[in-house]
């Protein structure tokens, strides 16, 4: 009876103990608690507030993208966030220099790792920023071309002249030059068309001009303008240089070039094209004349009027003709 007392005894002195243990602990750390959740209250709703201010001040200028104006809202939320955190676990003791110098590192680790992400997203942030193009506008990268579909901090989105789709990271778009041909309102274009030297040179310029005058969607101002561009080996270039709207230019420059071949050909004037001029050797390595040429040429046309006239005939009676004629000759042979 003795021991049970005893150890009973001693189970309430470890529960009172106990219990004052906790009471301390709760009277140390009450305040701490208390502290730590109105830090994490009052930081979520600053945070909030801090990333709607930031992405409307954004949006409130022009050349500024939506997609960054709410990336540089998160970035101003979760640093927000960051520091909070941050500051809770410094009202528990723990200590914050430690934490930042495991963020740094962590950081610094992350930033190695993800290098080429991150590059991504710098230029997408620059692309971003300076807006070279945008949704909409057809592009041209050497390697990349297509119409813009979407900017994002990591990629570009292209649709391609035949309905393809591409998908180009931001730091292959930064890192090189790019054509926009969709930016400026109106494009010229360069009509040029070799004709022959004996064909009227007025003629042809003055067809080009009608040509870009009658056009619809040749612009007045600057007014389209004609000229002799080369003097080639075997014709005259004649060019003509013309102003369209710039959604315009593919289909205005496919009709001006359907035209004015149409127009060359009624009006009589020759688009010349490549020749080989073959010359004939005669067994000492010389050319033969021309005359010579000419008459074996002759020779053989006539060769060949005459084998239709053969077929034409009776070819029944022109054996039988035929036969007689070399009996004989073969009879006369032994003689």
């Amino acid at each position: 009876m003795d021991s049970i007392e005893k150890q009973a005894a001693d189970l309430l002195n470890a529960s009172s103990d106990f219990a004052e243990a906790m009471m301390a602990l709760v009277v140390t750390y009450a305040f701490s608690v208390l502290g730590a959740i109105i830090l994490l209250i009052v930081g979520w709703i600053v945070a909030a507030i801090a990333q709607r201010s930031v992405k409307t001040a954004f949006m409130k200028f022009d050349n500024v993208d939506k997609t960054l104006a709410g990336f540089f809202g998160a970035i101003a939320r979760y640093g927000i966030l960051t520091i909070v955190i941050v500051m809770v676990l410094g009202q528990f003791g723990v200590q914050t220099a430690s934490i930042l110098a495991a963020l740094g590192a962590a950081g610094l680790a992350i930033g190695l790792a993800l290098q080429g992400t991150l590059q991504n997203i710098a230029a997408g942030i620059m692309l971003l920023v300076l807006r070279p193009f945008k949704v909409g506008e057809y592009i041209s990268t050497g390697s990349i071309d297509g119409t813009v579909q979407e900017v994002g901090l990591f990629a570009t989105e292209l649709k391609t002249f035949d309905g393809l789709y591409r998908l180009a990271p931001n730091s292959t778009l930064w890192n090189v030059s790019i054509t926009n041909y969709s930016r400026v309102a109106q494009r010229m274009h360069e009509l040029a068309i070799g004709i022959g030297y004996e064909d009227d040179l007025r003629k042809a310029i003055d067809i080009m001009l009608d040509l870009a005058k009658n056009n619809e969607n040749v612009l007045s101002d600057p007014e389209p303008y004609a000229f002799v561009k080369e003097l080639g080996d075997s014709a005259v270039v004649v060019a003509m240089r013309y102003w369209v709207p710039g959604p315009l230019w593919w289909k205005t420059t496919h009709v001006m070039t359907r035209d004015a071949k149409l127009a060359f050909d009624d009006a009589g004037i020759s688009i010349p094209f490549p020749q080989v001029t073959l010359s004939t050797l005669d067994d000492d390595g010389l050319p033969v004349k021309p005359e010579k040429n000419e008459q074996a040429d002759h020779e053989q046309a006539d060769k060949a009027e005459d084998k239709p006239a053969a077929r034409a005939g009776s070819k029944p009676a022109s054996k039988a003709a035929n036969k007689p004629a070399a009996r004989a000759s073969a009879k006369k042979q032994p003689e």
